[in-house]
């Protein structure tokens, strides 16, 4: 486990490179951010921003979404992988908005996780990037860039998210989500991490412990 100089060093320099991170899903509404959020689940958000460039301006509350109905949902999303079932989850969960909430995306976990599709991870999105709370939502990267660089072991999505809320320093807690994210889509990716370029590299422990096998294979070489 990192010391805690060390980790508010890591959000320091993630704080200095990228000031204002936030999500790369393109939305202008609370509801907006929910459908795409939604609909990223195994897609890219590269992906989902090119369907709802469609469907938003088109559809982009509750009732409109319904309209749309089912067929018409899927003619939108079906690009992205798993569209059947997200449209159905997308049209209950417009249903319990309009039932419950009278339109609106609620602000509170519980009501979130109640709605179709919306997970622990969404709510957590939700709750950070539409909301302002200092929340981590754990997607594959930041599981990944937690456990490899040794800032918050953990063997599922909540012991990381558990750690992570636990270490970060509160001044970098609202941010903390994005910055994780986007160093692991960018940098610290799943198959030839780009350690030479990595601003956090001489704080990460897999870095350092490649470094110190090619130290070792040098030697033994030499010898």
């Amino acid at each position: 486990m990192k010391k805690n100089a060390e980790i508010q060093e890591i959000f320091s320099r993630f704080q200095a490179a990228n000031p204002k991170p936030t999500t790369e899903l393109k939305h202008q509404t609370p509801f907006e951010l929910l459908i795409a959020v939604i609909l990223s689940a195994q897609a890219t958000d590269k992906g989902v921003n090119k369907a709802t460039a469609q469907l938003f301006p088109v559809a982009n509350t509750p009732q409109a979404i319904l309209d749309l109905g089912e067929e018409g949902l899927k003619h939108y999303i079906k690009t992205i992988g798993l569209f059947n079932s997200k449209a159905n989850n997308i049209l209950q969960t417009c249903r319990l908005l309009l039932e419950r909430h009278g339109g609106q995306v609620p602000s509170d976990r519980a009501a979130l996780e109640a709605l179709a599709g919306v997970g622990r991870k969404t709510a957590n999105v939700m709750l950070n990037t539409a909301f302002g709370q200092p929340t981590i939502a754990v997607d594959t990267h930041i599981f990944r860039v937690a456990n490899r660089i040794g800032l918050a072991s953990g063997k599922t999505p909540r012991q990381v998210e558990d750690t992570l809320t636990r270490v970060v320093p509160d001044e970098f807690m609202h941010d903390a989500h994005h910055w994780l994210i986007l160093h692991g889509r960018y940098v610290c990716t799943a198959r030839n991490p780009c350690c030479q370029e990595c601003l956090i590299n001489d704080l990460c422990d897999y870095y350092s412990k490649i470094a110190k096998e090619k130290s070792r294979g040098l030697k033994k070489t030499a010898s």
